[in-house]
């Protein structure tokens, strides 16, 4: 008969460590959010969703690579795009090099209003994150944080919606 694996339990600094990091996962995106709504009037997930679409070629991805860049289902996904549709910041459209797959579309006022919000989104980013760290941390963040990345999602190789 097996034996079940022991639990290999966190050391006191692992579980600092992990305290920080979990706070940080809490903490930074409600903070962002909170700068969006009340500067944008759009949560941190819409401005999200809007930003990935701005940095393609055409602002348009199909609605599944969406969902995956933006780590959510396509269901959720969907209901994201309504409420940016009711703004018409967004709008889908069929896929027509393959109707079996639909296409969300950033709009030009939909463009407008990533333009808009991008500056105080990135003050805030700068402000929560770059401004408590020296450049070597900075680097050290970003290597941690595609390894975390790698450890999590290894099939996932994406930083950025391709161009």
């Amino acid at each position: 008969m097996e034996t079940p694996q022991q639990s290999r339990w966190l050391t006191d600094e692992e579980m600092e460590t992990w305290h920080a990091l979990a706070g940080v996962m809490v903490r930074l995106p409600s903070a962002l959010d909170a700068q969006l709504q009340r500067d944008s009037g759009v949560s941190h997930v819409e401005y999200l969703v809007m930003a990935m679409l701005s940095q393609t070629g055409e602002r348009t991805l199909r609605m599944s690579d969406l969902a995956g860049y933006a780590g959510s289902s396509l269901s959720r996904l969907s209901h994201l795009v309504k409420r940016l549709e009711k703004s018409e910041w967004v709008r889908r459209e069929p896929d027509p090099s393959d109707g079996r797959y639909t296409l969300a579309v950033l709009t030009d006022a939909g463009y407008a209003k990533v333009v808009a919000s991008a500056p105080g989104h990135a003050d805030a980013v700068r402000r929560y994150v770059f401004d408590a760290l020296s450049k070597t941390q900075q680097r050290q963040l970003r290597e941690i944080g595609r390894r975390i990345w790698q450890s999590v999602a290894p099939d996932d190789h994406c930083l950025l919606p391709p161009n």
